[in-house]
């Protein structure tokens, strides 16, 4: 299978998993990374920077209807939610919060599904709450490849959890196992 596109959610626990993840993937990946990560909305500094030291990939926090280009990691601003919109775009949105979020991981994984279907990789990482169980499911349901961290690993396993009850994963992984995967792509 060739896939178009990588979205990784995560809330409590997932930082140091997806800085793991963005420092061993290469320069040359050839599809976009999106990152929907639950953080403090009045903190408007120092997230993406902390990502961006670590990554070989330029980590962006993307504007209203910006374009999406391989090769980029695109994370969801403080207190917006990121749908991917067909043709390629990137929306933002001041929407009501969804399961206490915004962003919300299920809106940023339900559109992306809808956008690129069985070429989406979607990955729950270790949070708090169930946000992101329905959006994996969404994936799951239009045929994209998902993965849930092992919750054994997680600092916290309330998020992975809920999306294993939700639908049935792909695969379970550790954070090595995950960094594996997507280096196969």
């Amino acid at each position: 299978m060739i896939y178009k596109a990588i979205m990784i959610g995560g809330s409590a626990g997932s930082f140091q998993v997806v800085t793991k993840i963005l420092s061993a993937l290469p320069k040359t990946l050839n599809m976009p990374l999106f990152l929907c990560l639950h953080r403090l909305k009045h903190v408007r500094s120092g997230f993406l920077e902390a990502l961006s030291l670590k990554s070989n990939l330029p980590v962006i926090e993307p504007d209203d209807k910006e374009q999406i280009k391989p090769g980029r990691a695109y994370l969801a601003p403080a207190n917006y939610h990121m749908y991917i919109e067909l043709g390629n775009r990137i929306a933002l949105s001041t929407e009501e919060p969804v399961n206490h979020s915004r962003p919300s991981i299920d809106l940023s994984f339900v559109t992306a599904a809808h956008a690129y279907r069985e070429k989406l990789i979607g990955i729950i990482l270790s949070g708090a709450n169930s946000d992101g169980a329905y959006g994996l499911k969404k994936v799951k349901d239009l045929n994209g490849f998902t993965i849930v961290q092992d919750p054994n690993e997680c600092q916290v396993r309330t998020m992975t959890e809920a999306a294993m009850k939700s639908t049935n994963v792909d695969q379970v992984l550790s954070t090595d196992q995950i960094i594996k995967f997507l280096l196969k792509l």
